[in-house]
């Protein structure tokens, strides 16, 4: 029996899985986001471990004859939350998330007197990962930042609750922008440009490594028969693609959730910090990862729902099958934009609106500038040397057939749907918990069964590119304009 529990921003996911990887049982407790002020974004650490003991404890409600049976735990979680800790484990203020803009200064400030954030780190500076939050800190809370002593991501704060050790894995840490990323080791010369060292960082595993057992009192509480194994884990999108077999070179997704993303498995580090491509470790040994990260996926969509007082279902079922592009564009920057842009600031914006543009055409457009996004990210992965064959659709959005369509005809490749496309990190948690467990990563990481492939139609692919050639006009125009 394996665990696997995802540390998400807006809950906390366990699933409990047999040797077969058939699901058990699971649960879910819900989390909070605070923003003191605009652009923040925070969370209190000590309510992921609360909502981690919610859901085990159900766990052994709903199961408890399996739950004892547990070897391994697996953990993924939301990527670059800087959580400081005392010395004695306590954290010192509320995690600052990653989609919090604070530390735009820093990112400049840092990329400008540290180059080999580009190059040993592989990404630009972004006010989303660790690094720039710390110099934020540094500058804007020097007694806090004098009284830190060990700088966790959110789920090494669970696994620190689990196993009493400070340890992370290679795919979330590459995300805190102070790893050497092809040598898969903390940098001294990016921790020291915002004032920390190595003392201050957990000791690093890969992802189906073992990086320690279960306190012997949780043992007690949650009835296991003997002390599981925790896994490194990995960061969310790593753990994803744990879950829907995304390990090996070549091999990718698309994710249509709240943000949405192109990933690719690579056999070696390959940035591109121009095109912001996030270029990190995977949660498997001497394997790495490329992402183009869109901010508003289906967010955009939930947007205009709420605006519309409909529901997301309701918008694409009215809206049906397309024959072609929208005749109003939409660019989806809600909260600003990663790949290509590197933009905070930029905000959306729709362009065409006529007399006669209805609920159905806005769905359209909303549709397209996601799909639009996601070929920049596309893009910018081909210039990083990048060949996309073929991707597995997961995340909400993959319940449109229409996206779909849209998408496997602008960006060129099949979009294969898996049967259950709800894949989070829990199952590539649980997955990596039980190669932890079992020493083994062989037979672990398969492909899910398919339901469907949706290959590009020729009748739409034409007219999607000619329109994308106008929507790349929109990010210039609107800069410009100082929105």
């Amino acid at each position: 029996m394996f665990i696997g529990l995802d540390i998400g921003t807006s809950s906390v996911k366990a699933i409990l899985l047999g040797a077969d990887q058939l699901l058990i049982a699971s649960a879910t407790a819900d989390l909070t986001v605070e923003r003191p002020h605009p652009g923040w974004s925070e969370q209190d650490p000590e309510s992921w471990w609360t909502a981690c003991e919610t859901v085990l404890d159900t766990l052994k409600r709903k199961a408890p004859a399996e739950l004892a049976a547990v070897r391994g735990i697996g953990l993924s979680g939301h990527m670059h939350g800087a959580t400081l800790l005392d010395g004695n484990g306590r954290p010192l203020r509320p995690c600052i998330l990653w989609n919090d803009g604070r530390s735009g200064k820093q990112c400049a400030d840092l990329q400008a007197t540290e180059p080999q954030f580009l190059t040993r780190g592989g990404n630009l500076v972004m006010p989303g990962f660790t690094a720039p939050k710390l110099q934020w800190v540094r500058e804007n809370e020097p007694d806090i930042f004098s009284k830190t002593e060990m700088v966790l991501l959110p789920k090494d704060y669970v696994r620190f609750k689990l196993t009493g050790d400070y340890v992370g894995d290679m795919s979330d840490s590459a995300g805190t922008l102070w790893m050497d990323v092809a040598k898969r080791d903390w940098c001294d010369d990016l921790l020291a440009a915002t004032g920390l060292t190595r003392k201050q960082m957990p000791r690093l595993v890969e992802g189906s490594e073992s990086s320690g057992t279960v306190r012997s009192d949780l043992c007690g509480r949650w009835g296991f028969d003997a002390p599981p194994v925790v896994a490194g884990g990995g960061g969310d999108n790593a753990a994803a693609a744990c879950g829907v077999g995304a390990v090996t070179p070549g091999s990718a997704f698309v994710s249509l959730g709240t943000s949405g993303v192109l990933f690719v498995t690579n056999d070696r580090f390959s940035p591109n910090v121009e095109g912001a491509v996030h270029a990190f470790c995977h949660a498997l040994p001497d394997t790495w990862h490329q992402m183009g990260v869109i901010l508003s996926a289906t967010d955009s969509l939930n947007w205009l729902a709420r605006i519309l007082k409909k529901t997301p279902g309701d918008l694409t079922a009215e809206l049906g099958r397309v024959s072609g592009p929208s005749g109003v564009s939409f660019l989806p920057y809600l909260g600003g934009e990663r790949t290509p842009h590197n933009d905070v600031e930029i905000r959306a914006g729709f362009a065409g609106i006529s007399h006669e543009t209805d609920d159905r055409e806005l769905t359209h457009a909303v549709l397209d500038g996601v799909a639009f996004a996601l070929k920049d990210c596309l893009e910018a992965l081909s210039v990083a040397g990048t060949k996309i064959d073929r991707l597995l659709a997961v995340g909400g959005g993959s319940r449109s057939h229409t996206w779909l369509e849209i998408i496997a005809s602008l960006l060129g490749v099949p979009v294969d749907v898996p049967v259950d496309g709800d894949f989070g990190g829990s199952l590539g948690a649980a997955r990596l918990g039980q190669a932890a467990a079992t020493g083994t990563t062989e037979g672990i990481f398969a492909r899910p069964a398919l339901k469907a492939t949706i290959d590009p139609l020729p009748a739409l692919s034409e007219p999607y590119a000619e329109a994308y050639g106008r929507w790349r006009k929109l990010y210039p125009a609107l800069k410009q304009a100082g929105f």
